[in-house]
This record gives C-alpha cells, sequence and structure tokens, in this order.
C-alpha cells in the first residue's frame, strides 16, 4: 500500500512536470534520479517510469534512459494526461481544444440517446437537470458540477455506442477542469441550464433531431465562455 502511494504521488509530480513543459521532449529521466529526488525505492521508480511510458510521456532508450516524447506522441485522451495539462500553463489551449472534440462528439450522441435510451435512462435524464437547476441557481458548484458529469456520461452511454461511451472520463475531465481552475461563472448560465433541459426533453420526446441542436447550443456556450477568457 506505500508503495502504491509513493508511486502515484511521484507519477503525479513527474508527469504534471512533462505536460507543463517544465521537463521539456528530448530531456532524459534516469531511474537513479527518481529514486534520488524522490526518496523511493527503484521499484517505485521503475513503476512510475512504466506508467509514464505507457502515457507515451516517455520512451526508453538503450543505455540513454527515458527520454520525455513531444506533445505528439502522449495518449491525450488519458484522464490523467488531461488533468495535468489543464493544470499547467497550457491550460486554456487545451480546454478549447477539448472543447472542440466535445462539440464535434456530444451532440451526435445525444441524438443516438434520444433514439436508444431505455426508460430507466430518460427517468435519470429528468432527475438530473431538476437537480442540475436547483443547484446552479443556488450557486452551489460542487454540488452542480457532480450532477453535470452524470448528466454527460448519461448521455454518452445511452446511446448504446460504445466509442462514445469510451470519451465519459475525458469529459468528465474537462467538466471538472473547468470548476477546479475557476473557469465556471459563480451561477451557471440560464441559457445553459434551458439547454440542458432542452436535451433531457427531446430525449424523453424521442426526436432525435432537438436533442442534436439543444447539445449544439451546450457546447457553443462552451465555446463562447472560453473566447471571452484570454
Amino acid at each position: 500500500m506505500v508503495a502504491e502511494v509513493l508511486h502515484s504521488s511521484v507519477l503525479e509530480v513527474v508527469g504534471a512536470e512533462i505536460t507543463a513543459g517544465t521537463v521539456p521532449a528530448g530531456a532524459v529521466l534516469t531511474l537513479e534520479r527518481i529514486q534520488q529526488r524522490f526518496a523511493v525505492s527503484r521499484t517505485v521508480a521503475r513503476e512510475t517510469m512504466r506508467m509514464l511510458e505507457h502515457l507515451g510521456l516517455v520512451t526508453s532508450r538503450r543505455r540513454v534512459g527515458l527520454v520525455v516524447r513531444p506533445a505528439s506522441d502522449w495518449m491525450v485522451f488519458d484522464p490523467r494526461v488531461i488533468r495535468w495539462r489543464l493544470a499547467g500553463p497550457g491550460r486554456l489551449a487545451q480546454l478549447r481544444s477539448l472543447t472542440e472534440l466535445r462539440a464535434a462528439v456530444e451532440p451526435v450522441a445525444a441524438a443516438a440517446a434520444a433514439r436508444h435510451a431505455d426508460p430507466a435512462d430518460v427517468d435519470r435524464l429528468l432527475e438530473i437537470v431538476a437537480r442540475m437547476r436547483e443547484l446552479g441557481e443556488a450557486g452551489r458548484l460542487e454540488e452542480f458540477l457532480a450532477c453535470d458529469i452524470e448528466f454527460h456520461a448519461l448521455l454518452l452511454r445511452a446511446g448504446r455506442n460504445e466509442m462514445f461511451s469510451a470519451l465519459t472520463d475525458v469529459v468528465a475531465e474537462v467538466l471538472a477542469g473547468r470548476t477546479r481552475h475557476g473557469l465556471m461563472p459563480a451561477h451557471p448560465r440560464p441559457e445553459a441550464l434551458d439547454a440542458h433541459d432542452a436535451v433531457a426533453a427531446a430525449v424523453r420526446a424521442r426526436d432525435p433531431e432537438a436533442a442534436e441542436r439543444a447539445m449544439t447550443v451546450i457546447t457553443a456556450e462552451i465555446r463562447a465562455a472560453l473566447g471571452e477568457l484570454h
């Protein structure tokens, strides 16, 4: 258990440094340096490096060590990589690229949900949007975030498309990142709450076109909000 905690802590620090550019592409990491810096065992250092290699952040080169790879090689859909990038200096660029992904996928996923959601999905969706309005108007952002994550995850799964479902963790990290880094208004915009209501209503009505339009409003609102930031 102690080794797992140490490995997780070291991974978080080194992963964040690489994705922030503090440790640039081409830099060399070694097990010995990791051991010395963090005062951990070789086993912990090796496991950390193994995970960084799995995430595409480093590559092993014989007689050299582990070389940091450029951002184009990273597993950019991994929630850990997303979280680290959102915590770094390129936060807004990362949010914009992920929002563009959401704009391309989520309206189509909402339409699929309108076609394929089962009654339990529909009932839960209606419960969530009612709760979101209550929490949003009260400014209870952490609780609102939990509901918003569930809302989008449910829509991505309800369309019964495994490709959409695979993006649930990605979208969750984006939503959490906006709140975690103070990029959400104190009270969600009324038009955004209305659009969430409209998505749920369209899914209940089995109206794919209306669901797609309403989700497009949501993603467009997010893109507009990001456009106001510098």
